[in-house]
């Protein structure tokens, strides 16, 4: 038995169009890039490199064996040239490619915020309609709740973050 997909058919719409148009945005040289990115990612690709460099290995020591010209001779610093260029390439690819994928958590992250700071003004906003529907009706009780008054007020977002920052020091220089 599935479940009912609960999600705001709007809000997942955002998410795919902030998406889409992060993709959209980047270049073909990026596009590429995480392209060769996506196909050396892959497990598969571990085996290929270690079966290629098998090969530069088997085949030059055959060859020199039969006494035929070598290529590169051991130790091998054709190969090892091309493996630290290769290597460094591959660094490079996954920076850029990290960088854009950072760019793209960014955008989640601050769409994550937005919606969490409008939740919360949401909520306090009801929670002070029940207040106030509370108090109207004559066939409740009237009493004073004074931590339905607290959470009728919507967090005050620089304060938030004035104590994260709090907390953050706090645990830095106690860890210190």
């Amino acid at each position: 038995m599935t479940e009912p997909d609960t999600r705001d058919p709007d809000l997942a719409r955002t998410t795919a169009q902030m998406q889409s148009r992060h993709k959209e945005e980047g270049s073909r040289l990026q596009h590429a890039i995480d392209g060769v990115t996506a196909i050396v990612a892959l497990p598969g690709s571990v085996l290929v490199i270690g079966v290629m460099m098998f090969g530069w290995v088997v085949i030059n020591l055959v060859l020199a064996r039969m006494g035929s010209p070598i290529a590169d001779p051991a130790p091998f610093p054709g190969l090892q040239t091309i493996v630290s260029v290769v290597g460094l390439l591959l660094v490079a690819l996954v920076l850029i490619t990290q960088r854009r994928e950072d760019q793209l958590a960014d955008l989640r992250a601050q769409l994550n915020l937005e919606l969490s700071i409008a939740i919360d003004q949401k909520t306090a906003k009801i929670i002070e309609l029940l207040e106030e529907a509370r108090r109207d009706n004559p066939g409740i009780a009237d009493r004073a709740d004074h931590h339905a008054a607290a959470l009728s007020t919507p967090s005050d977002p620089e304060v938030v973050l004035e104590a994260i920052k709090d907390r953050r020091d706090e645990k830095r220089d106690g860890n210190a």
